[in-house]
C-alpha cells in the first residue's frame, strides 16, 4: 500500500492514517475520524457513514472493502493512482502540527 501526505504553508500534515509513515516521529497527533464503519443488522452488510452528518457513503457485504472503499476515497490525491469517479474530497483522518 502507498500512503500520500499533504503539508499545509502552515506546516500542518493531513493524510489518511496508516502505519506506514510513523507520523509519531515527527510529533504529537491529533486523529480525527471521517468515518465510521459498522455492521447494519437490517440490510446484513458493512455501512461507512460520514462521522460529521451521518449520510451512508458506501456499503458492502465485506468489511475489508469497506476498508479499501474508505482508503481509495479519502486519502489525499496522489498523482500516480486513478481516483474513483465518486472521489470524496477534503475530509482530513489524521492531521499533525510540527513545533
Amino acid at each position: 500500500m502507498k500512503a500520500t501526505i499533504r503539508i499545509t504553508h502552515g506546516g500542518t500534515i493531513a493524510c489518511l492514517y496508516t502505519e506506514i509513515i510513523p507520523l509519531q516521529e515527527l510529533g504529537s497527533l491529533e486523529v480525527i475520524r471521517a468515518t465510521d464503519i459498522c455492521f447494519c443488522d437490517k440490510t446484513q452488510q458493512w455501512d461507512v457513514h460520514c462521522v460529521s452528518t451521518g449520510k451512508l457513503l458506501y456499503s458492502d457485504l465485506s468489511r475489508d472493502r469497506c476498508l479499501a472503499w474508505e482508503r481509495d476515497n479519502l486519502a489525499p490525491p496522489n498523482p500516480n493512482v486513478t481516483r474513483p469517479a465518486n472521489t470524496l474530497t477534503n475530509i482530513n483522518l489524521a492531521t499533525l502540527s510540527i513545533p
